[in-house]
């Protein structure tokens, strides 16, 4: 039975969005973020601290650790990806060093994705209704201009901003579940068999997610697309297909990716078993004693915000599309999507899961556009009018606050949130800020004037305006976030205290502040054990209780407590050592 498509698209409104406005776009979300600032807490300064062991070798690369702590995410490629870039690149300070493949890591994220959307479009599931005369969208033209829209969309998640600029495990998974999506989607117009292409993509992909501590995904992922792909065999011609698409899709073909894919999810299957990557983390709502119903409050306040503004419209995919759901172009997705979310509301990582659903859910709501009526696009450009330039305006006010000490409030409540923090002026910063702002002016004038045709067009404001907020804060804000949110400040203060060439013992420290005192610090570092060997010891104020359980507290005198200016709760204890080495001591006669 043949299923009339929801799609009512002239040529007129595939119209492409020009490549150079397109890539600014890219280029300013993706630099900004990633310059200029140090490793913030938690994860990012972690993962930095895992990636400096290994390249100092201090580390066993088949088991990064910090101070003998374990990743909390059981991943090896992320860690090594920015090893590697500290010893390819030992003349450039080490924290910009391991940001490079993470760079990498995010564009390839933004190419798969968009490649992958216009594959899934040139399905012909997916292709507008075919006018009686004449006049409907090219199928090329049609992909692309979804394929603008898709990956808008994907810039316009609220979720992905920050995540997507740390040195973390969770950008290393979104990378290559982008690369597995985009495999996937185009592989009706590749050939299984052909080395560069697709099928190496699905290889890195699959192995690369697997290898970045998520091998159940990798595993699911695998397996949904092989049933997708056998969908597509089977059901994938009930309308009229175009030459083209008939010429390059064959059951051969189809069968090829499918051997393909359950082939390399087998094969991934055996790399996590050998490697010991399998690892239990399932964590049902309501399991770790909190009550249920505040857990599922949470995770959907969560949902809501993450997965903005992509979320309502994959809704609406959903529903006009119904009747096409087993098409690949909302099957592959879907599937892509339902394997996230289920991860999130499985475990403990939630953000860093549903992280992993945005390029998909993109994809699902850039399908949403063709089906839309001229109110709908209307009441999302509103929405986005107003709530990004309300946004930005708070961001200047406050920066303004800094500055001048007016307006008054605001001013004060940095003072109070940032204690000690001293703001100063730097161009580098305002000229990139005031010229997003400038640009954002234009681009309202443009939506607001008679460009109504491109069916991209209701993304531009909500891409617009997320990077408009993103590139502020990083520039406008970043020296008060790099303040507040790293470890420098207190890592300074600690090395004040301590004598040159000291090592310094730890007891109880998460691996973050481990690492930052290292790097920001200087210091050098040891597990405090029963015997002394270091002239002073710093304790994690809440490990304290079980201090004695440990070392002797007699050889120890209590000196001071540090604290972050950000967060007076985070404290560190400070003790020197009172009694002598073991070696100086004098030996009984």
């Amino acid at each position: 039975m043949i299923t009339p498509s929801p799609a009512i698209i002239a040529q007129s409104a595939v119209r492409r969005l020009p490549r150079l406005v397109l890539l600014l776009f890219c280029l300013a979300y993706v630099l900004p973020g990633f310059f200029g600032r140090a490793p913030w807490k938690n994860e990012d300064i972690a993962g930095f601290g895992m990636m400096r062991e290994l390249a100092n070798g201090a580390s066993d690369w088949m088991a990064p650790q910090i101070m003998g702590q374990a990743s909390s995410f059981d991943a090896l490629a992320p860690y090594w990806l920015g090893a590697l870039a500290i010893k390819a690149l030992p003349w450039m300070d080490q924290a910009m060093a391991v940001r490079l493949p993470f760079i990498a890591l995010l564009a390839l994220t933004l190419l798969a994705s968009w490649y992958a959307v216009y594959y899934l479009a040139r399905s012909p599931q997916a292709q507008p209704v075919a006018f009686a005369f004449g006049g409907e969208a090219n199928p090329a033209d049609y992909a692309r201009a979804i394929a603008d829209a898709g990956l808008l969309a994907l810039i316009a998640c609220l979720g992905l901003a920050q995540l997507s600029h740390e040195t973390t495990p969770a950008l290393a998974q979104l990378g290559f579940t982008a690369l597995i999506f985009y495999a996937m989607a185009s592989s009706p117009y590749r050939n299984a068999t052909t080395i560069l292409g697709p099928a190496l993509g699905l290889l890195i992909g699959l192995a690369g997610l697997t290898l970045s501590g998520a091998p159940t995904l990798a595993l699911l992922l695998g397996s949904g697309g092989a049933v997708v792909e056998w969908m597509h065999l089977k059901w994938g011609h009930t309308r009229k297909s175009f030459d083209e698409y008939e010429s390059q899709t064959s059951s051969r073909q189809s069968w090829a990716w499918i051997v393909l894919i359950v082939s390399l999810t087998l094969l991934i299957a055996i790399l996590a078993h050998t490697l010991n990557l399998w690892r239990w983390r399932i964590e049902l709502p309501g399991e770790n004693g909190l009550p249920l119903t505040g857990e599922w409050k949470k995770m959907g306040r969560l949902l809501l915000w993450f997965t903005w503004p992509a979320w309502p419209l994959a809704l609406w995919t959903l529903w006009r599309w119904r009747r096409q759901l087993s098409s690949r172009h909302v099957a592959l997705p879907l599937w892509f999507v339902a394997v996230s979310v289920g991860a999130t509301l499985t475990t403990t990582a939630s953000d860093r899961s549903l992280l992993l659903s945005l390029p998909a859910l993109a994809a699902l709501a850039a399908f949403a556009l063709p089906t839309f009526k001229r109110s709908a696009a209307s009441l999302i450009d509103w929405f986005t009018l107003l709530f990004f330039t309300g946004c930005a305006t708070i961001i200047w006010v406050v920066w303004i606050a800094m500055q001048t000490g007016i307006p008054q409030q605001p001013a004060a409540n940095v003072a109070k949130l940032a204690p000690g923090f001293e703001p100063s002026f730097s161009l580098k910063l305002f000229l990139p800020a005031l010229i997003a702002t400038l640009a954002w002016t234009w681009l309202v004038k443009w939506r607001a004037s008679a460009q109504r045709a491109a069916i991209w067009k209701s993304l531009v404001l909500p891409a617009g305006g997320a990077t408009l907020c993103w590139l502020l804060l990083m520039t406008l804000w970043l020296p008060l976030l790099d303040y507040a949110r790293s470890y420098a400040p207190l890592s300074r203060k600690v090395a004040s205290l301590v004598e040159q060439q000291s090592c310094v013992e730890i007891y109880g420290l998460p691996s973050a502040t481990a690492a930052a005192l290292q790097y920001h610090g200087k210091l050098e570092l040891k597990q405090a054990t029963n015997t002394a060997v270091c002239p002073y010891l710093l304790v994690n104020a809440a490990s304290q209780n079980s201090l004695g359980n440990t070392v002797n507290l007699p050889d120890w005198a209590f000196q001071a407590t540090v604290s972050r200016p950000a967060d007076s709760s985070d404290k560190l204890l400070l003790f020197k050592r009172v009694s002598l080495p073991a070696q100086t001591r004098p030996q009984p006669k």
